[in-house]
């Protein structure tokens, strides 16, 4: 897990891009808030997943819009959710 996702942040969808080099992480937060963070992995780091953007900040109301807030700035991930929509994933119960 990434130093920018806290630990008491309950990732609740991981969708990885085809060649699984890029993946995005979708989570919620205690206070009810919803984020995502953008990470790649790369033979030469040993293939540990590493954050590549500063998207974890951003604060959410839904997870419906941490989805298309991260479907926007993550242009391959909107791909992938449109080749495979059942990957789009919600909690089915946002407490910590």
């Amino acid at each position: 897990m990434s130093q920018r996702i806290d630990k008491s942040w309950v990732v609740f969808a991981s969708v990885e891009n085809d060649d699984h080099s890029r993946c995005v992480d979708v989570f919620w937060r205690p206070d009810q808030t919803f984020g995502f963070e953008e990470f790649r992995r790369d033979v030469e780091d040993g293939g540990v997943w590493t954050p590549v953007q500063y998207f974890s900040g951003a604060v959410y109301a839904s997870s419906e819009e941490a989805y298309k807030s991260a479907e926007v700035l993550v242009p391959w991930f909107a791909e992938v959710l449109a080749d495979n929509p059942s990957l789009r994933k919600h909690p089915s119960r946002a407490s910590g």
